[in-house]
């Protein structure tokens, strides 16, 4: 299909319905000696499977049905068998030993008692001390789902109407509080988002294909390169999350081998897949097929990309390849795109430093001018789009202003599922209120990061972000695993700057104090502030979340726990 065909569908599984049975759509990739594609055609068959096995055990139209099983065609099948009954299913997500099992329990807990889901799907192994934690109601069924499934035949189901204000799906916005805030979609939203997005990309069904090791349960894996390929009907090769962080070079592999496209990544992962993959096996990938490689992270770092395009160049990756998009649950996905034929490249300013960090100003300057720091755009708003930035009282701001960062659209949710807590401030006369700080200049937006962890010391603003960014530029310290916080110091009146980093091998805490000060002296130089503390602390230390990022709040606790000297009264 091409590109503008998508306003054709009244819902979801129309989409899937009208795919050309012979293309494949899924490949799931375990390693360079196995895999699994199958058809849309077969997909199709395996969703009614599932959808048999739902509806034998009592589940109908708008029951909520919770899916926690590792990445695979089977989850995938299970997720779409929902939405063929009317039901509303939510991918939550598998535990791990990389998630701490504490958070990971805590928020099984409070997501599954908020959905009062009526099934609940589970694979084979799924860990039996965990099974205390999804919360049943006296209705709800436990199933255990086959990894593989059975595609079985045709099933006759019935003729469901999804309607297209009708909820399609729930996905789960990662924020302080974890997954508890579900965001429930409508089929509608889902697909006017999928076609300003297909428009955007020039997303072609017969040429294109999606490369993906991102998780079903947040937005970038489940919009991007679930619903996208489903709905667009473009292949998509597929990997689970935790073995691209083991193996991270396979990523070059199956692009390689499958040709594709297009993927979606998060910043950190345009550092991690160049550092982790030996120099000497690059000339063994090919690159060329790739045409939008997107970062949608907050803020984009000009500085990862540049890395990835530097060390792959030589493997047939053009430029342009690299893109940018600022994506949150709560509007589907994507609110802008960058331009994918700007032969540069996102946008890229240069601004005075210390008008950003005292004034919240952005006065550009030249690039290599002293004190200035750079900013990556997140292109601009897609059609049906809009951004605004406010002040913390609400009031509107001018180009080159840095504020809260609030967004209007056509797939905008309506509130949190079963969460009026959250409602009444997430949206005010139908702008959302994201919590993210940015700007915007010539019609593009910039983020900077998420407003509630600014830092205030000595009255000027800083961004946790930039810091930690310094910090683990240094070679002694794991990429992406370093958390910088505000204590606050009751004889200036001031918080002072807290670091707790993580080191690359334990043994490297022998020069503990060599590091903490070569540390000290990068921030100095790079941002101009002295950090009070620096905690040098073992792999694996900082709590991760879900999605693999350091989780800032309860890395805090952690650290207060360990440390109660620091006496936090912030």
């Amino acid at each position: 299909m091409t590109n503008g065909s998508v306003s054709r569908f009244r819902n979801l599984i129309d989409a899937l319905d009208a795919a050309p049975g012979d293309r494949p759509f899924v490949t799931a990739w375990i390693d360079e000696d196995e895999r699994e594609t199958v058809t849309f055609d077969e997909f199709r068959r395996r969703a009614r499977w599932q959808a048999k096995l739902l509806r034998d055990h009592g589940v109908n139209n708008a029951d909520r049905v919770i899916i926690i099983m590792p990445q695979s065609i089977s989850a995938m099948t299970a997720f779409v068998g929902a939405m063929m009954l009317g039901a509303v299913p939510a991918f939550l997500a598998y535990p791990n030993f990389k998630v701490e099992a504490s958070k990971y329990r805590s928020g099984l807990v409070g997501v599954s008692a908020n959905l009062n889901a009526k099934a609940v799907v589970i694979d084979e192994e799924f860990p039996d001390d965990m099974l205390g934690h999804v919360a049943l109601s006296e209705e709800a069924r436990l199933l255990r789902a086959s990894r593989r499934g059975d595609p079985g035949g045709e099933e006759d189901l019935p003729i469901l109407e999804n309607h297209a204000d009708g909820l399609a799906f729930i996905q789960h916005s990662a924020g302080t509080t974890g997954l508890q805030k579900g965001v429930a979609l409508t089929h509608a939203a889902v697909l006017r988002q999928i076609e300003h997005l297909a428009h955007a990309l020039k997303i072609e069904g017969a040429t294109d294909c999606v490369y993906s090791w991102l998780p079903l349960y947040h937005d970038m894996g489940l919009i991007a390169c679930f619903m996208l390929p489903m709905v667009c009907h473009v292949p998509v090769v597929m990997q689970s999350p935790l073995d691209w962080v083991m193996h991270p070079e396979t990523m070059l592999q199956i692009i390689t081998e499958c040709k594709c496209t297009l993927a979606w990544m998060p910043n950190f992962a345009f550092q991690f897949v160049p550092r982790r993959t030996p120099a000497s096996r690059w000339t063994q990938f090919d690159l060329s097929s790739a045409r939008a490689l997107i970062n949608c992270s907050e803020p984009v770092r000009s500085s990862s990309m540049h890395e990835f395009e530097s060390a792959f160049s030589a493997i047939g990756l053009k430029s342009g390849v690299l893109q940018s998009s600022y994506a949150m649950a709560e509007n589907v996905f994507a609110v802008t795109q960058s331009d994918i034929t700007r032969a540069a490249g996102p946008s890229r300013i240069w601004a005075d430093g210390q008008r950003f960090r005292s004034a919240h100003q952005i006065v550009p300057v030249a690039a290599g001018t002293p004190g200035a720091v750079s900013f990556t755009s997140s292109g601009r708003p897609l059609p049906g789009n809009e951004v605004r930035i406010a002040s913390d009282s609400g009031r509107v701001l001018d180009d080159g202003r840095v504020g809260e960062i609030l967004v209007k659209s056509d797939s905008l949710f309506t509130g949190y599922y079963n969460r009026p807590d959250f409602n009444a401030k997430a949206i005010v006369n139908g702008w959302y209120y994201t919590g993210d700080l940015g700007f915007v200049l010539e019609d593009e937006l910039y983020v900077i990061g998420r407003k509630k962890d600014l830092l205030i010391v000595g009255g000027e603003n800083l961004y946790p972000q930039d810091i930690e960014e310094i910090v683990t530029s240094h070679p002694a310290i794991h990429d992406g695993r370093a958390v910088a916080m505000g204590v606050y110091n009751p004889d200036l009146g001031t918080d002072d700057i807290v670091v707790v980093a993580e080191v690359e091998r334990e043994e490297l805490l022998v020069n503990r104090e060599e590091i903490e000060r070569e540390i000290r002296n990068l921030v100095v130089a790079g941002i101009g502030v002295a950090v009070r503390t620096i905690f040098l602390k073992p792999p694996k230390w900082i709590v991760k979340s879900t999605a693999g990022k350091a989780a800032r709040a309860t890395t805090r606790e952690k650290l207060l726990k360990e440390h109660p000297e620091l006496n936090v009264e912030s």
